[in-house]
């Protein structure tokens, strides 16, 4: 079963009613398609265009391009919070961990948003981020625990530096020509340097 997780303080309320919230949910994904594809500074009007309604709707939602940017990244988050909860079912713990984790890479490597957010709005951004982890290491919890009970990784082995290791891998491998395939291979052995000796790592 999924968990609720509040979402960020900071960011504009995701609204009660029916048809507020759907317009909210279509700017969101609207951004969130447009940023991946022309990066942050795309002009609002496209974002509006792409979710089908008027300037007005955007900006009673978002009264800045720094809230919708806010909005989208945490989506993100959320989406990865989400996948954890599901994870949690998967037939082998390692195998659940692992796909996280590449998820992870996944969402780092889209560094775009988070530099954007981090450059523009410094205290907002850096509250948002620190909520925005602490909801990642909330999530990855039981998926680590629960590979480590059944062996697979070192009793020793924290959340918190998993994260940080993925983190770099993310960062080492993103310029590469082949960042999906380098990434791969940087994840892969890091979990073989990681796990306990008598239990192999999930296949990448």
């Amino acid at each position: 079963m999924q968990r609720s997780r509040p979402a960020p303080p900071s960011l504009p309320s995701r609204p009660t009613r029916t048809d507020a919230r759907r317009n909210y949910d279509s700017l969101v994904a609207a951004a969130d398609e447009l940023f991946g594809e022309r990066g942050t500074d795309v002009p609002l009007d496209d974002v509006v265009r792409r979710a089908g309604l008027g300037s007005g709707t955007l900006y009673r939602h978002f009264s800045s391009r720094d809230a919708l940017m806010a909005a989208v990244f945490w989506g993100r988050i959320e989406a990865l919070c989400k996948e954890a909860d599901r994870l949690l079912l998967a037939d082998s713990p390692v195998e659940g961990i692992v796909t996280w984790l590449r998820s992870l890479i996944g969402l780092t490597m889209r560094r775009g948003l988070a530099a954007a957010l981090a450059a523009d709005n410094k205290d907002g951004g850096s509250e948002l981020f620190r909520y925005c982890r602490q909801a990642l290491d909330t999530a990855a919890t039981p998926l680590l625990r629960r590979a480590k009970e059944d062996g697979a990784f070192h009793p020793d082995l924290e959340v918190s530096d998993l994260i940080t290791f993925t983190h770099a891998i993310a960062v080492a491998a993103e310029r590469a020509p082949d960042s999906e395939e380098h990434a791969d291979r940087l994840l892969r052995m890091l979990l073989d340097g990681l796990r306990t000796r008598d239990k192999p790592t999930a296949r990448l």
